[in-house]
């Protein structure tokens, strides 16, 4: 999700739910979508009640907040009384702290259908309030959670298995170079040898930067066109809260479902080392100030969690609204929406 300044502009500028001539009392959703997406969630929580999954409900608000690059999370003040300084709670970016917080506590197949909240993302594909299904089961290995994204997909798409994709061969096949051993230099290079429209001031970004910007650029458009595609083993340094296995390179345990170019999931095979989760965070939010956000809060409850024993999982957060956009052949997620933020 990408948090620049021009990124935002342009996606605010197409933004549909303003320049409608309907009143905006009415829903930007049409009943039919309405009633479709209703049956898209009975069909969901029928796929995992098979499975033996339990649904929990966690908080929106919480103490805690996920420490990302680019996610930018809402915020409020809880007061606490006479004399003492408000506490800031967050609104959730995603249910993460708190499936992971039940896992610790002997829950071994759980899935959420929540609603999520993020600054910044308005758009075609995006809106800041947006529904986001996550699930973990403790014990899978990432084939097994990739397996278990792709019988998801199938039976709510109706497109076939997903087919499987290596980050590297992605990006050998559409860009031309391996993501993993090519150094910056050549990455910038290889943009400027496609013509590619590079963001002012980007020359200087990281390796990081260029990767997802040639990802975007040349790769996701070809995912998941003919058959839902599966795109795994990242850098390990796109690793987030997933675990890196150790190989020729280091990969990160980390995969993203993609159909007809919408990035639709993603997935980890949880990181388990709280002492790795708290440096990962410093050096985070060492990035956030050089890119001039705030820091986020390091230390939560998830970490106690990790420290007091967190079990072997794999973990899921897949994008509701742009599961039923795609399904019922909409291009906007206003289509699918009933309020989204311009009539909300």
């Amino acid at each position: 999700m990408s948090g620049d300044a021009e990124g935002l502009q342009r996606s605010i500028r197409e933004y549909p739910g303003e320049a409608s001539s309907q009143p905006d009392y009415l829903p930007s959703a049409t009943l039919a979508a309405v009633r479709f997406r209703a049956e898209m969630l009975r069909r969901l929580r029928t796929f995992f009640d098979e499975r033996g999954f339990l649904e929990v409900d966690t908080p929106i608000l919480s103490a805690d907040t996920l420490v990302d690059r680019h996610l930018a999370a809402f915020s409020t003040e809880l007061p606490c009384g006479p004399g003492r300084p408000p506490q800031t709670l967050w609104l959730q970016t995603s249910p993460e702290f708190h499936m992971k917080r039940l896992l610790a506590a002997g829950a071994e197949a759980i899935y959420q259908v929540a609603h999520v909240f993020r600054q910044g993302e308005i758009g075609r594909l995006h809106n800041p309030e947006f529904t986001m299904v996550e699930w973990y089961r403790a014990g899978d290995d990432p084939a097994q959670g990739m397996q278990l994204l792709s019988d998801l997909c199938e039976a709510m798409l109706r497109r076939g298995p997903a087919e499987w994709v290596s980050y590297r061969q992605a990006f050998e096949r559409h860009v031309g170079l391996d993501p993993h051993a090519a150094p910056t230099e050549a990455l910038a290079a290889r943009c400027r040898a496609l013509r590619l429209a590079v963001p002012p001031g980007f020359a200087a970004a990281d390796r990081d930067s260029w990767l997802d910007f040639l990802l975007g650029e040349c790769v996701q458009a070809h995912l998941g066109c003919d058959r839902p595609a599966i795109l795994y083993d990242y850098p390990a340094s796109q690793a987030m809260l997933a675990r890196v296995r150790d190989g020729d390179p280091p990969v990160a345990e980390r995969f993203e479902l993609y159909v007809d170019g919408v990035e639709l999931a993603n997935g980890y095979h949880e990181l388990l080392d709280a002492a790795e989760l708290r440096r990962r965070n410093g050096a985070v939010n060492a990035q956030r100030v050089a890119d001039g956000n705030a820091a986020l809060p390091e230390e939560s409850r998830l970490l106690a969690a990790m420290e007091a024993g967190l079990p072997a999982a794999v973990g899921v957060a897949l994008g509701f609204d742009r599961l039923v956009m795609l399904a019922f052949g909409a291009t906007r997620l206003a289509e699918v929406v009933a309020f989204p933020i311009g009539r909300a």
